[in-house]
């Protein structure tokens, strides 16, 4: 049964291309503030059944805020998975309105400093490390150096996985599968850019561990009217319900991350376990975009 995993992409640092986001997080670039939250809404996970947490290098302190939490329940550690990420480096720093929030660069010298810090700020190995937002011309597909360093992980017993961006997702997926390092891959799936979908099928069947991200499409399946939209109006659920519930249905997912700010969202959220099949195929005729389209409309988002 695919699970609702936490992602922490907008618990982690002030601003993020979520569509409402500034609106929902008070008190965001105040550090100790944000921590306080995300312990909150970790709290409210853990209460709801959700045992998966997604981080990475570039969610701000989101490594930090999780190992801090794990450090007050050191128990719950052996019920969790941990998924984190490398490649990008975090260089807002906290500052309102910063031109560059992150910066990618899939490198031995980045992987060699950024494993260490991953290990420091989560008290320990993830159960899952995955280059960052891996598009065709990453070196993660081709650097022999690189991807020999990612073997010497995996030999440690964290998974070495990919995440996967842009309009070429399938593409790599593919790529990936032919590799022998990776078994693990963080998708953007949803209703708007299901076109990753049967390359994830793909690598379901070959034993992989399929999560999905931003199966919202950012909050514009909640912000935008569509037939999703309308559906779950007239369902009375929630837009953003419904929309995880999509990608909960895929036969090929292993986890579906909520990008909850606020345990509010989170609750909301989790009512996406609970709904019916024959609204989910209602909602869906005629929302995918071309991948160009969505990851275009994407890109003009603005961080909040």
């Amino acid at each position: 049964m695919t699970q609702l995993g936490l992602g922490l992409a907008a618990l982690g640092r002030p601003e993020y291309l979520t569509v409402g986001h500034s609106d929902a997080v008070d008190g965001r670039f105040d550090p100790a503030a944000l921590e306080q939250l995300c312990h909150a809404v970790l709290d409210a996970a853990w209460d709801s059944g959700i045992r998966h947490f997604d981080v990475a290098r570039s969610y701000g302190f989101a490594e930090r805020f999780l190992g801090s939490w794990l450090s007050r329940h050191p128990s719950r550690r052996d019920e969790l998975v941990i998924g984190s990420k490398w490649g990008y480096a975090y260089v807002a720093d906290f500052q309102r309105g910063a031109e560059v929030h992150e910066v990618k660069e899939h490198s031995v010298a980045r992987l060699a400093e950024q494993w260490p810090q991953t290990l420091r700020d989560l008290g320990g190995a993830p159960d899952h490390y995955l280059v960052h937002s891996v598009t065709p011309d990453s070196p993660a597909l081709s650097d022999t150096a690189l991807l020999d360093d990612l073997r010497a992980i995996a030999e440690g017993g964290t998974r070495i996985g990919i995440s996967t961006s842009g309009p070429h997702q399938a593409d790599v997926a593919a790529a990936a599968l032919e590799i022998g390092v990776f078994s693990s891959v963080q998708s953007t799936w949803n209703p708007l850019e299901p076109s990753v979908g049967p390359a994830l099928a793909r690598a379901h069947e070959a034993g992989w561990f399929v999560v999905v991200k931003e199966a919202m499409a950012n909050g514009r399946l909640v912000a935008e009217e569509s037939a999703l939209a309308r559906v779950a109006d007239t369902a009375g659920i929630g837009r953003d319900a419904l929309a995880l519930a999509s990608a909960l249905a895929q036969p090929w997912a292993d986890v579906v991350l909520s990008g909850a700010a606020t345990a509010a969202q989170l609750e909301q959220n989790v009512a996406a376990l609970s709904i019916d099949r024959e609204l989910i195929a209602a909602s869906d005729p005629g929302l995918a975009e071309s991948p160009e389209r969505y990851w275009d409309n994407r890109s003009r988002l603005a961080w909040t």
